[in-house]
């Protein structure tokens, strides 16, 4: 940082040294909003996601934004007091992927809240400079947190060709199926049709510009619904995206898109799933899957700046830090849409 940091460090056996350093690249931050994410409440009730295992202590929270209090001698691009949203993965070392602009696929990728990554649900935490960026004057620190789960929208709708007149499917309501709703409509798809268990998301769906929302009941059958969406939007959609990765809703994005389609996998669920793949296969609708993002903060930020983009009504609920516990209880509840919590008691603002 700007004042070296000095660090006692051990060696060797018997070789005690003190040792003057400085996080060149890396700017410390204090931090105003992190939104919790499912994964946040996953990892803490379950202690794992796939192959990513919890096996020490680990800070949670990848959705984030906060206030730069010192800068790194090297870092020339931020300064103390600039706002910052904080994208949370930073690729360890150029590999092949990171060469490609993939680094999201980079198996030595630092991802915020990841075992053994800790997170920055804390009152400071510092980054690397190169993954904050800078938010403009009208763009808030609760939208800077959201940047985070809008960034997968982003790289969802990307991922699908989501483009000028766009039929699209989406499945699921929660907060990724939102903000993909969101980027869909904002890069120009012309009707948008969500699918979701719970009515009052729907309504939510509504208000943000969904052409057609369609209840989903419990016992409805995959080619059944993949019929609805067709009456709903008059043809099958060019693209689905998949936010819930439930079996059935896997099969109904199958059935649902038209011959030469593309669906888009962003819900992670049973690492098997029975799916009609010769279904797919035979009609050349190609199936793309989604981890996290790369490249999308920018894109976020300039939404956002332009008023193209709106997610402030997804914040539904607001608790300050110390009330941590409840926060993540009304998520692991299913209440509202995206709870926020608020890291400067002294200020609780947006």
């Amino acid at each position: 940082m700007s004042q070296e940091n000095l660090t006692v460090v051990l060696h060797a056996q018997g070789d005690l040294r003190l040792v003057r350093h400085e996080h060149k690249r890396e700017v410390l931050l204090k931090m105003h909003s992190v939104g919790i994410c499912g994964s946040d409440v996953h990892y803490w009730q379950h202690g794992r996601i796939g192959d990513f295992v919890l096996k020490k202590p680990m800070v949670l929270g990848h959705e984030a934004s906060g206030r730069v209090v010192k800068v790194g001698s090297a870092v020339e691009h931020l300064n103390v007091g600039d706002r910052v949203a904080i994208e949370p993965g930073v690729p360890r070392k150029v590999d092949e992927y990171v060469k490609n602009g993939r680094y999201n696929l980079s198996p030595t990728i630092f991802f915020c809240a990841t075992p053994p990554d800790d997170g920055n649900l804390s009152q400071y935490y510092k980054h690397s400079a190169n993954f904050c960026y800078k938010l403009p004057d009208n763009v808030t620190y609760e939208e800077g947190a959201l940047i985070e789960p809008l960034s997968v929208g982003i790289h969802a709708c990307r991922r699908g060709g989501v483009t000028l007149g766009s039929t699209v499917l989406i499945c699921g309501a929660g907060p990724i199926g939102l903000v993909s709703l969101l980027v869909a409509k904002a890069m120009g798809a012309s009707k948008v049709v969500i699918t979701d268990l719970f009515p009052e998301r729907l309504t939510m769906a509504k208000e943000l510009g969904a052409d057609f929302q369609l209840t989903v009941k419990k016992g409805d059958g995959a080619q059944q619904l993949a019929k609805s969406v067709e009456d709903l939007l008059g043809a099958q959609p060019h693209i689905t995206i998949e936010c819930t990765g439930v079996e059935s809703c896997v099969q109904t994005a199958i059935y649902a898109t038209r011959s030469g389609g593309v669906i888009v996998l962003v819900g992670h669920g049973s690492e098997m799933v029975t799916v009609p793949l010769i279904n797919a296969a035979v009609r050349e609708v190609d199936i793309r899957g989604v981890f996290r993002y790369s490249n999308t903060w920018p894109m976020a930020i300039a939404m956002l700046a332009s008023g193209k983009v709106n997610v402030k009504p997804l914040v539904t609920h607001r608790f300050p830090l110390k009330q941590a516990i409840a926060a993540f209880e009304t998520t692991r509840q299913g209440l509202g849409i995206k709870v926020m919590l608020k890291c400067d008691q002294n200020d609780q603002d947006p």
